[in-house]
């Protein structure tokens, strides 16, 4: 569907928006519609099962999420909230790709109407957010706009602060956002900090003590004591 003319590309998403708007709050999506998407996405995850690179899984997983873009689009602007595998594995693609924006406009629809993962997933979608944006920003891959990044994450930590989560994976956020906070700063100056960004400063602080707090083998004690005489010498400065 990722090459359809605009018209067929609207009747997707319409279609899409009234297969999801015909099932109940807390039930499970059905009609012809959504089996076909199921299948479809049967089909690929064979397709995607049989590579054993995962570079080049992630590579293929990008190919295909423009065909899904109009079931996607359809069920987050006419879903009620009833249970959709397809659009649940979807999200996970999406932060596997990269496309950190849309996944979170699509965890957004599936954290208000607890979705869960399919079989084959481990983990619920808190942790899991949790745990792969957390190392998206600590494995560089989030990490060319750090402005961008402190806004995804602080994103992920506002969605997810209400839900039950394994204390490490929610330490990874928070060193992730506190390290993030830390690039930004780096932006103005690697070594020094203004007096003007104490408070930057600190909110940086209190999310790397935040995940020390919440486990010790997270591994930020050394950012902790380096941000600490950062803002020392920034404090007798000023």
């Amino acid at each position: 569907m990722g090459n359809l003319s605009p018209a067929l590309r609207h009747r997707a998403r319409m279609l899409a928006e009234r297969t999801a708007g015909a099932a109940e709050p807390l039930g499970v999506t059905t009609g012809s519609a959504y089996e076909l998407m199921l299948y479809k996405l049967s089909d690929d995850r064979r397709r995607l099962k049989s590579i054993q690179s995962v570079e080049r899984k992630i590579e293929v997983k990008a190919t295909m999420l423009p065909t899904y873009a109009q079931w996607i689009d359809g069920v987050l602007a006419g879903g009620k909230g009833a249970q959709d595998d397809v659009v649940a594995t979807l999200l996970v693609w999406h932060i596997d790709t990269g496309e950190y924006d849309r996944a979170l406009v699509i965890a957004a629809y599936c954290m208000e109407h607890k979705f869960t993962l399919p079989d084959g997933y481990s983990r619920d979608i808190p942790t899991m957010m949790l745990d792969e944006f957390a190392a998206a920003y600590l494995q560089g891959k989030l990490g060319d706009d750090p402005q961008h990044a402190v806004a995804v994450l602080g994103a992920v930590e506002a969605m997810t602060a209400a839900s039950d989560a394994p204390d490490q994976a929610r330490a990874k956020l928070h060193k992730a956002i506190g390290l993030a906070m830390v690039a930004v700063l780096d932006l103005q100056d690697a070594t020094d900090i203004a007096p003007a960004l104490l408070g930057q400063a600190g909110a940086a602080m209190v999310q790397l003590q935040r995940a020390r707090a919440l486990s010790e083998s997270v591994g930020v004690k050394k950012d902790i004591e380096r941000l600490e005489r950062r803002i020392k010498r920034a404090a007798d400065s000023s």
